[in-house]
Formats: C-alpha cells, sequence, structure tokens
C-alpha cells in the first residue's frame, strides 16, 4: 500500500530580517576582538540572506519584548518560561494559519477528512498543543487521533512521515496531517561560545505542513510517494551536537566538526539504504539535502560526487529562510515541487543531535520531462573527503551544520 505526500504547504512568521543587519547586532555585544571577527566571519559564510522570527526584538527602531535593555544599558536575557509562553501564544496561531493555508490548496480534501494529526517540534512545549487549536478553529473531527513528535531536532520530519506512512498501511483510508513547527530564534542566547555564535547565526522560524493519505494524486499534480524511510546513527558525533534545557531557553551544543562528520559517514549510509531499497545509485535523480548551514551542503556534495547545481533547491532554503529545524527539509521537498524535473527516485536526508540521520527515498511524481541532469559516477569514499583550504585562520574559521 503506498503513502502520498498530496501537497505541502509553508508559513513563516512575520517579522524577518536580514543577516548583514543580525551579523552587527550580535558584534555588537561581543567585547573581544578576536570573538568579534569569529563572529563576522560566520555570519558572512552562512549562505544565508533572511530569517524570520515571531517576535520584534530584532527589528530595527523596536523597542525588544524578550531580550531588554534596562536603564545602564544591561541586556536582560528572558528566562525559559517567558520564552516557552511566547512559543504556546505563536505556535497555536502559525500552526492554524499553516492548516488553514493547506486546505485551501490541496484538492480534493477538507478538514473534515483528516483523521490522524501528526505534530512535530522541538522548540517549545504546550498543552493542549497547537494541533489542538487546529482541530478547534478548523472544524476537524474530535475522534481525530493526535500524536506530538518532540525534541528530536532537524530531522524529525521523517519520523512524522513514517507514522503517516504506517498510519495509511494500517488503514487505507486514513488522511494524516503532519505538522512541523519550530519557533528556533526563541533560544538565542547572549554569550560569546563559537557553538553559541553558530547557532545564532543559523536557526530561524518556519513550519510546514503535508497531508499523507494512499489516494493516488492526479496525473499532472506534482507530488511524492513516500516510499522507504530509514534511521541511522554516527555515534562518534554524540558530542558534536546535543540540545539541552537551561534557564534561559534551550542550550545547544554545536561543534563546527559536525559537517566533517556526516561527510565522513554518509556514504556508507546511502549505501546502506541503495541495498536495503534495491536501488543503484544511477536511479536517484534528485537529491534533497537538509540544509542545516551551508558547510553541511557543501561537505555533502562533495563526499557524495554530486554536481554543484544538485542543491539548488536546498541552497535556496538556506539563503531565504535560515535552518528551520524539523521544518526546514519540506521546505526543501516544496521548493523542488516546484522545479522541473525528470521523475525517478528522490534521496531526502536530515541530521540531528547524536548524530542522527534520518533518510527518505520518494517518487517524483506528476513531473514535466526535461534532459537528465549529470549523475555522479559512483559514491565517494570517506577517505576521499580532504579539507579544502580557508582563508580564515584557524582562529576564526567559520563552519555551519
Amino acid at each position: 500500500m503506498s503513502a502520498y505526500l498530496q501537497h505541502i504547504e509553508t508559513i513563516v512568521p512575520e517579522y524577518s530580517y536580514t543577516q548583514e543587519y543580525a551579523r552587527e547586532r550580535m558584534k555588537g555585544l561581543i567585547e573581544d576582538p578576536k570573538l568579534k571577527r569569529l563572529a563576522h566571519a560566520i555570519y558572512r559564510r552562512s549562505g544565508i540572506e533572511r530569517r524570520h522570527t515571531v517576535y520584534d526584538d530584532f527589528v530595527e527602531g523596536v523597542e525588544g519584548k524578550l531580550f531588554r535593555v534596562d536603564e545602564e544599558g544591561q541586556l536582560h536575557e528572558p528566562t525559559t518560561q517567558e520564552r516557552n509562553d511566547l512559543y504556546s501564544h505563536s505556535a497555536k496561531k502559525l500552526a492554524v494559519q499553516l492548516s488553514r493555508n493547506l486546505f485551501e490548496k490541496v484538492e480534493g480534501y477538507a478538514p473534515s477528512d483528516v483523521t490522524h494529526i501528526v505534530f512535530a517540534s522541538c522548540t517549545g512545549f504546550c498543552n493542549p498543543g497547537p494541533e489542538y487549536y487546529v482541530i478547534r478553529e478548523l472544524g476537524l473531527p474530535q475522534s481525530v487521533e493526535r500524536y506530538t513528535i518532540g525534541f528530536m531536532g532537524c530531522y524529525a520530519a521523517f519520523p512524522a512521515l513514517r507514522m503517516a506512512k504506517q498510519f495509511c498501511e494500517a488503514d487505507p483510508s486514513a488522511v494524516v496531517l503532519v505538522i512541523c513547527l519550530e519557533l528556533c530564534s526563541l533560544h538565542l542566547q547572549i554569550d560569546d561560545s563559537p557553538d553559541t555564535l553558530l547557532a545564532n547565526s543559523l536557526f530561524a522560524d518556519g513550519a510546514a505542513a503535508t497531508l499523507v493519505t494512499t489516494r493516488e494524486p492526479a496525473a499532472d499534480k506534482p507530488a511524492f510517494r513516500l516510499d522507504g524511510l530509514s534511521s541511522a546513527l554516527i555515534p562518534s558525533g554524540e558530542q558534536e551536537m546535543a540540545w539541552d534545557i537551561g534557564n534561559n531557553g534551550f542550550n545547544i551544543v554545536l561543534s563546527s566538526y559536525v559537517p566533517d562528520v556526516i561527510a565522513a559517514n554518509l556514504d556508507d549510509i546511502l549505501r546502506d539504504v541503495l541495498l536495503r531499497e534495491e536501488l543503484r545509485l544511477e536511479d536517484i535523480t534528485e537529491w534533497a539535502i537538509h540544509p542545516g548551514g551551508r558547510a553541511i551542503l557543501d561537505k555533502v556534495v562533495d563526499s557524495l560526487g554530486l554536481p554543484a547545481d544538485s542543491q539548488e533547491a536546498a541552497r535556496k532554503v538556506l539563503n531565504d529562510y535560515g535552518n528551520m529545524s524539523s521544518a526546514t527539509i519540506l521546505f526543501v521537498l516544496k521548493e523542488m515541487l516546484n522545479q522541473p524535473a525528470t521523475g525517478g527516485k528522490t534521496f531526502a536526508v536530515a541530521f540531528g543531535p547524536g548524530l542522527a540521520v534520518e533518510t527518505a527515498v520518494l517518487q517524483r511524481l506528476g513531473v514535466s520531462v526535461s534532459e537528465s541532469s549529470e549523475k555522479p559516477d559512483a559514491l565517494a569514499s570517506p577517505e576521499e573527503v580532504t579539507d579544502e583550504s580557508e582563508e580564515e585562520s584557524e582562529a576564526v574559521k567559520p563552519a555551519g551544520v
């Protein structure tokens, strides 16, 4: 029994700022000249032009709501409760509007058809959750089954899709609404550690949703069939990426070595997935890599020997929105559906704390025929991955995830 992504809808909050503006604001909070140079380099090389947020603290000329400055000019960071209160308020509104937009655009489905909701988020907690208000505000049946996938990180869209696929396989009449909603900007930390500087330069707010059902989409409708999902771990990267709860928001460990760890191990993970799905490398015609940062995209493209233009969709999402954690890969897949393609299989992958790697093999449907793009002849082995020289010294060498 096949499961299909009927439509992908995305949304971002109303407030936004350029990366250049964020860079200068962050540098203004740092006293050490060496760390100022590091922050400048990290932001400049991020591959990000603009990011969105649910609060207006970083809009020019607006007095902050969360990050307040006292009469003596001292910046006070919000507590975890203050950050989470804003999550609770904003996530409900975004989830409802996102779902409403989805049903206005998807063909052949109404809110009353939904049987399950799978909600994924790692940036806040509230109960009743945002999915409760989707049911109430859009008039979904009160019998809808609700499930929350919490605190998994950037790869959570794939466990959410796996759960949706399993519901559809168990009940062919199931209509599963999957929502990935992340308000990463709420956990901005004001300190000068390299991990914090890197995280502050990357993360942003956004949400994405899709309907997963067994009904095959119309022949001319761009869509994905969800063929297979796989999980893997890279234990050597456990200390390089982590996420816990502190008194002033959520604390992230985000090493600049993460792109190298991923690149050195993804080759073997891909081989295992291809073997499990009984595919050859040449069967993969499109690659959807979670744009955790510019360095991850660069390292993965190099390590797998992919064409330089294979990540146009991912780089566009990174440029326009930054890293929105679990919602990001759905933004990428939506962008791909808007582009011409040759059909065939799409290999999608995302990464998160652990280091955990989640992958999906999807079949492109409803595509226009175009010239076949260049395919890699072979996968590069981990031994072939080499570090490129950088203009910056090691003291200010930026990397992103």
